[in-house]
């Protein structure tokens, strides 16, 4: 382990969650502007009633993308990231191959876990108020 690097770590934790909380942002905002769309697609795919896994996944994916970023409740937050992500992997993407297919799922599934054991970091606000969860 380099000591010296770990000075840096909540640093490196705050990039974590903001890229995460961009591509959640990033995946959740077309749902959020077409919730009837969303849930269309939600149905079809065998999630019923669609329109309301449609609109509770747009809401997860935006503002608990937004909450991530801003390390709010990051580890209540992330453990919904988990449960979602592991639906995902184990349902819409079970048969697809790795390369094009659940990598980048797989992906988020771990950073999200990763920030439900080690928490926000002290750049955010769980950290101004005291709000260690878990």
């Amino acid at each position: 382990m380099i000591q010296f690097l770990l000075i840096w770590s909540d640093w490196g934790i705050l990039l974590v969650r903001v890229v995460l909380g961009l591509i959640l942002m990033g995946h959740g905002l077309p749902k959020l502007k077409n919730l009837k769309a969303a849930g269309e697609n939600f149905q079809s795919m065998g999630f019923k009633p669609g329109p309301f896994w449609g609109t509770l996944v747009a809401l997860l994916e935006v503002f608990g993308g937004l909450a991530l970023i801003l390390g709010f409740l990051t580890q209540i937050f992330a453990a919904f990231v988990v449960i979602e992500f592991i639906v995902i992997l184990s349902t819409i993407k079970r048969k697809s191959g790795f390369v094009g297919g659940y990598e980048l799922d797989l992906l988020i599934l771990a950073v999200a876990v990763l920030l439900v054991f080690v928490g926000s970091g002290s750049v955010s606000i769980d950290n101004m108020l005291g709000l260690l969860i878990f």
